[in-house]
């Protein structure tokens, strides 16, 4: 099995930063896609940004020039600085990773279980 830790939510006020960061362990070969995603009540789960396994990203243009992902591969996590929070980055935040496992020939889709980020105005 893999497992996607998540640490680093909490409760800021606008304009403050948090680092938010994931690890997966289990029976992983390699990863392909690392990212984070977000969640409020009633609504969808969307993309904040995600890194490939050459390192190139993509981010939402709601976090673009505020947000930074990167990861470590030899460690298999992935970070997200958020900078300039502002409160409608209140959310849940996924980790989510598409993972080789042993004597698997496709990546399976993992999910953390989600850490709660508030920012108050």
């Amino acid at each position: 099995q893999v497992q996607l830790v998540e640490s680093g939510g909490g409760l800021v006020q606008a304009g403050e930063s948090l680092r938010l960061s994931c690890a997966a362990s289990g029976s992983i070969v390699s990863i392909n896609t690392m990212g984070w995603y977000r969640q409020t009540p009633g609504e969808q789960r969307e993309l904040v940004a995600t890194i490939t396994s050459g390192g190139r990203t993509n981010y939402a243009d709601s976090v673009k020039g505020r947000f930074t992902i990167s990861r470590d591969s030899a460690k298999n996590t992935v970070t997200l600085q958020m900078n300039s929070l502002k409160s409608e980055d209140t959310a849940v935040y996924y980790c989510n990773a598409q993972v080789y496992r042993y004597y698997s020939t496709a990546a399976a889709n993992y999910w953390g279980q989600g850490t709660q980020v508030t920012v108050s105005s």
